[in-house]
């Protein structure tokens, strides 16, 4: 029987950043010189597919060039006294790196591909997606990736890892892209959260909580004593 307490960690674009992964927040609307719409969004597909391709490639293989950083890591460290569920923005693969073994990509994730007519028809894909590669069903392969306007499959799942937990940390989010955004409202009023960010920006669901602790840290300096303090705690 597991009698550990539960923790779930929701980490954003902030946590890849000291990776060296670029973030959408901090390029002035662009992401990669390119706007949101062109990139990830259903119409950007319909519209110049060949761009979104070669877009997504050229992410997937700067994932071959950085590594897990110490926000990374300390996570890892979580699982030895604690159930520790992952919710990650980020459709990298760093937290698998690192060594944490229960993670929920509400994004989608790099390695994967998918149908463009049934994202259920996916598959592990960690070369570059070409037009002419094609899915299960026959259709043209896309970016397993949610994009805006898409439905986000698991946030209802994420939603009950929240809802079970004892204690939640929210990393290098942002926390104005819902739904993820409006996650940390399924906690119990009195779980303790941490929010770790170097420009916290708390929304309506932090700014209520009575629990909140703000660390306004990088993730590398800041979930490390984070993590100690919940180790203390064990």
């Amino acid at each position: 029987m597991n009698n550990k307490k539960k923790i779930a960690v929701l980490t954003g674009a902030g946590i890849s950043a000291e990776s060296g992964i670029s973030t959408f927040r901090d390029a002035n609307g662009l992401w990669e010189n390119h706007r949101i719409e062109e990139v990830a969004s259903p119409q950007g597909w319909r519209e110049n597919p060949v761009l979104v391709l070669q877009f997504y490639n050229l992410r997937r293989r700067q994932l071959q060039s950085v590594m897990p950083n110490a926000g990374h890591l300390a996570l890892v460290e979580l699982e030895s006294r604690f159930d520790v569920s992952i919710i990650t923005q980020n459709v990298d693969d760093l937290h698998e790196r690192a060594g944490s073994s229960r993670i929920i990509h509400l994004h989608g994730s790099l390695l994967s591909a998918c149908s463009e007519r049934d994202k259920n028809i996916r598959q592990y894909w960690e070369n570059d997606i070409t037009i002419g590669d094609l899915a299960a069903d026959g259709a043209q392969l896309r970016p397993d990736i949610v994009w805006f306007g898409e439905m986000v499959p698991d946030v209802e799942r994420a939603g009950d890892l929240i809802r079970e937990a004892d204690y939640v940390l929210v990393i290098g989010s942002s926390m104005q892209v819902y739904p993820a955004a409006g996650l940390v409202s399924h906690a119990d009023e009195s779980v303790p959260v941490w929010y770790v960010d170097p420009k916290p920006s708390v929304n309506y669901e932090l700014g209520r909580r009575k629990n909140l602790s703000i660390v306004a840290q990088t993730a590398v300096s800041g979930v490390p004593k984070v993590v100690s303090q919940l180790l203390e705690l064990a």
